[in-house]
């Protein structure tokens, strides 16, 4: 079992800056990849970026921007979404997943390819 706890959200203005986290508990065998996706109102939920647990290799979706970098402290099992110059369609919930299968065994930007997920964490950017 792995339970997942985001943190970082909040409102910004266009053009500002926030740290995603997601502490996350339980063993790494079961969480071999981590994944942030989001999640706009009305629209359905879509992956950003995974990591790979062991080794640290990232993984980019292609519809996101540069603008984001996801990277980890497994010292304090935590996988972080850095997020720059953000805009009013960067507004979404941002969801923490974990799953057991390393990231390069499958598609890991389709929802369907994580196991775990946290509550999420809401970011809102204002023009």
């Amino acid at each position: 079992q792995v339970d997942l706890v985001e943190s970082g959200g909040g409102s910004v203005q266009a053009g500002g800056t926030l740290r995603l986290s997601c502490v996350a508990s339980g063993s790494t065998y079961d969480r071999k990849c981590m994944g942030w996706f989001r999640q706009a109102p009305g629209k359905e939920r879509e992956g950003i970026a995974a990591i790979s647990t062991y080794g640290g290799s990232t993984y980019y979706a292609d519809s996101v921007p540069g603008r984001f970098t996801i990277s980890q402290d497994n010292a304090k099992n935590t996988v972080y979404l850095q997020m720059n110059s953000l805009k009013p369609e960067d507004t979404a919930m941002y969801y923490c997943a974990a799953e057991p299968r390393p990231c390069y065994a499958y598609n890991r930007h389709a929802k369907s390819g994580f196991r775990y997920w946290g509550q999420g964490t809401q970011v809102t950017v204002s023009s």
